[in-house]
């Protein structure tokens, strides 16, 4: 079976996660996807190498790049010279597909706005991500995740423990949720060109991308325009959903959420069956108003016995838990393992290197590139060649 996207031609004119992002899921579907590169050494995220973070690797070039633009093609160009942008424009010309994160004036400035294109190709689907929207006061307000998806939204004070100072963070989290809903986007306007012949402007804001992450709390916000409670694992109504610290100094996660069938199975998992005739905890409403004491009992048991020793006994019991594992042992989890949710790339330089898959499967289909980002400019004659451009053309380009 041929895979989903193959024969649709993606042109990227972005740069760090979020549309790049993109831009790789709709080549592990099948596109061709041309990343726009300036001169003179392409996207600086190339060179986010991990011995600039303090690691030990060797490792040439970023591997965050070559996750969110693997199996992509690649074409140099500087944006500033009209001649560039000219050659861009017959490139786009052969194109389904646009993306950019180019803010609104920016793209309007290099004539790479989506007004001008669809003029240019009514056909085309011209799909952007920027922080705040296309519109509006904030349109060209410089962003990434931190400070639009995360701080903006009121994230960044939520996640977090009642007491406790807000965390940065971590890289990428925002752009790849982002980076998801424009796929969304770009697949339901490839849908409706299919049946129209005609083409649209499709866009995803940082900020939008995190109300709706925080969905569930911005929904009760809006009905109750009341403050909403951060958790406090001392003292949350229900103690079966909550955090314990083991012997040893590691941490679990219990999720039940609904805690009236599994009680007796925890309480028979801790040894501590008198909690069950406790009046305290004896059902659901007075074990919620008694949340803090229970929680000290359980914190007490949890300290007892190491995170292998309760892996052992919470699986038994069936319980809905987790550990809070640490990166090195996500690497090598069993079941992302079993699953194969970690692809080998191909790199023409550091050779074959581990990296994340496609976040999705379908059946029957191989999906997902086993490639790494071409080279820098790599493809870039061959791009031009193919949009119509004569070797003297190109040698100009280059040559510039």
């Amino acid at each position: 079976m041929n895979a989903p996207l193959e024969g649709v031609r993606v042109i990227e004119i972005a740069h760090f996660v979020a549309v790049p992002a993109a831009g790789s899921l709709l080549a592990d579907l099948g596109a061709e996807v041309i990343k726009i590169e300036l001169p003179p050494k392409g996207e600086i995220y190339r060179r986010s190498r991990p011995v600039f973070s303090g690691f030990q690797s060797d490792f040439p070039e970023g591997p965050g790049f070559h996750l969110d633009n693997r199996g992509k093609r690649s074409l140099m160009l500087d944006l500033t010279d009209p001649e560039a942008r000219s050659a861009l424009l017959r490139v786009v010309d052969t194109a389904d597909v646009v993306t950019t994160n180019l803010l609104p004036a920016r793209r309007v400035k290099y004539g790479l706005d989506h007004e001008a294109l669809l003029a240019r190709k009514p056909k085309l689907i011209y799909a952007a991500i920027n922080g705040y929207g296309h519109g509006g006061e904030e349109a060209d307000r410089p962003a990434f995740d931190y400070s639009a998806y995360w701080a903006r939204s009121g994230m960044m004070d939520l996640m977090r423990d009642e007491g406790v100072p807000p965390s940065m963070l971590r890289p990428g989290v925002g752009d790849h949720a982002a980076a998801s809903n424009l796929v969304i986007a770009i697949l339901a306007a490839l849908r409706m060109r299919d049946a129209t012949g005609q083409g649209r402007y499709v866009e995803v804001s940082l900020l939008q991308t995190g109300l709706y992450i925080l969905g569930c709390d911005i929904a009760m916000g809006l009905v109750a325009r009341e403050p909403i409670k951060r958790h406090d694992r001392k003292a949350t109504a229900n103690a079966l959903w909550n955090s314990y610290e083991v012997a040893g100094g590691r941490w679990i996660m219990l999720v039940m959420i609904d805690p009236t069938v599994y009680w007796p199975r925890l309480c028979a998992a801790v040894e501590r069956p008198d909690l069950l005739d406790d009046p305290r905890f004896a059902e659901p409403f007075t074990r919620a108003a008694n949340g803090a004491a229970l929680i000290a009992e359980l914190e007490q048991e949890f300290a007892k016995h190491t995170l292998d020793a309760w892996r052992t006994r919470l699986d038994a019991a069936g319980l809905i838990w987790s550990p809070v594992n640490r990166l090195d042992e996500v690497l090598d989890d069993p079941q992302a393992r079993a699953m194969g949710y970690f692809e080998p790339l191909d790199h023409p330089n550091a050779g074959r290197f581990e990296s994340l898959g496609p976040p999705f499967r379908m059946e029957g289909l191989q999906l997902g590139s086993r490639q790494a980002c071409s080279d820098v400019d790599a493809d870039g004659a061959a791009v031009l060649r193919e949009a119509g451009l004569d070797e003297s053309e190109i040698a100009k380009l280059k040559r510039s």
